[in-house]
């Protein structure tokens, strides 16, 4: 019975990046030795074990076949007969499929140190292909890996073309595609994913509204500049890169995406509020029109969402940004009305309601309104 630290620890280690989760695999034991060991079960489909000091996961080395269409169509076969090589191989990147022993020497059948010296994402075997969820992974490699200059090689960008072509995309789940977007668009360039599956063709499949050429830059402009902003949510970067669409497309994509309400919501907000903020004049602001903007944001509901929509409409319409501070300073003023100041002068019912839109109203009149030079 022999333990190995496999997959991302690995790679991470020799690339100088820290790491944080340790797996591990284990070839020549059974379930049963695992468990006389004191080790826990935790894996339903196929065996994995936590360390009963580490808690770290250790699984017993297996292989995989395919048997049918999408990432579900497999069959596992673990038993203490399988090797370290047939549980390497079956692995999809070759920079994830280096092993290292407990006394620190390196098992590398598929020469992945080699393409972490040459910046190369590339697939382990055949087999690659046989799964169509690496194609969404190796985009997120190229997305967490891009700033230290990885690329996906030609063989593998060839071989995820002919997987396209023969409809094995088409067999992903929405769910497991939402999980891996959602990684993705947190990475250090999450811009790269999303090239990568428009270079290998699966963009179309997976998001046809953004592939067109006009509407492609402009997502990932947008995308790009609020992954800058400092610790940009989940929601603010699918409405960033939805925004240059329709409303009602925007909407029916993130829905089509199982995306929560929360990224839903704003998807649609900033691309209703895109026509809006475009028709109003910078130079002759009108204040119930800001004021309505305010109300369809829910601004006085939802302030943290509203400052979510300034910032990705800051990105998204960076040539409207006098429009935008003029929106963010009629939020500022018009929050700054006080109901219950108006309730103990006596307003109540339907009176309170119309003065405090009417002092919000004066109130965003006053800040925005021309200055005399």
């Amino acid at each position: 019975m022999q333990a190995y630290l496999v997959g991302g620890a690995v790679r991470d280690e020799l690339l100088g990046l820290e790491v944080k989760d340790r797996d591990w695999v284990v070839v020549g034991a059974t379930p049963k030795e695992m468990l006389a060991n004191g080790f826990k079960q935790v894996g339903a489909d196929f065996p994995v074990f936590l360390h009963p000091r580490t808690r770290e996961e250790y699984a017993l080395a297996r292989t995989e076949r395919k048997q049918g269409r999408g990432y579900h169509g497999f069959t596992v076969y673990s038993a203490p007969d399988v090797t370290l090589e047939q549980d390497l191989r079956r692995r999809d990147l070759t920079i994830n499929a280096i092993a290292k022993t407990e006394d620190g020497d390196l098992v590398d059948p598929f020469h992945g140190r080699d393409d972490i010296k040459a910046r190369k994402l590339r697939h382990v075997s055949e087999a690659f292909s046989e799964d169509p969820l690496r194609i969404l992974r190796t985009a997120r490699f190229a997305a967490r890996f891009r700033p230290l200059g990885f690329t996906v090689s030609e063989q593998t960008m060839a071989l995820m073309q002919d997987m396209v072509d023969t409809g094995e995309v088409d067999h992903l789940v929405p769910e497991r595609v939402w999980q891996e977007f959602q990684r993705a668009l947190h990475e250090k360039a999450p811009e790269a994913f999303f090239d990568v599956l428009h270079d290998c063709g699966a963009l179309p499949v997976l998001v046809p509204e953004i592939t067109p050429s006009e509407v492609f830059p402009l997502a990932m402009k947008a995308l790009r500049c609020v992954d800058k902003q400092t610790n940009s949510a989940t929601e603010a970067r699918l409405a960033a890169l939805l925004s240059p669409l329709d409303e009602s497309v925007a909407l029916e994509r993130a829905k089509a995406l199982k995306a929560p309400n929360d990224c839903q919501n704003l998807a649609r907000l900033v691309t209703a509020f895109r026509p809006q903020i475009r028709s109003i004049d910078p130079q002759q602001p009108d204040a119930a029109t800001l004021l309505d903007l305010l109300d369809q944001a829910d601004l006085w509901r939802r302030p943290e969402r509203f400052l979510q929509l300034l910032s990705v409409l800051e990105c998204a319409l960076s040539e409207e940004s006098r429009t935008i501070t003029l929106l963010r300073t009629a939020s500022r003023v018009a929050t700054g009305v006080d109901p219950k100041a108006l309730l103990a002068k006596g307003f109540k019912g339907k009176e309170l309601g119309s003065e405090i839109r009417n002092e919000r109203l004066k109130r965003i009149c006053d800040a925005v309104a021309p200055t005399d030079h």
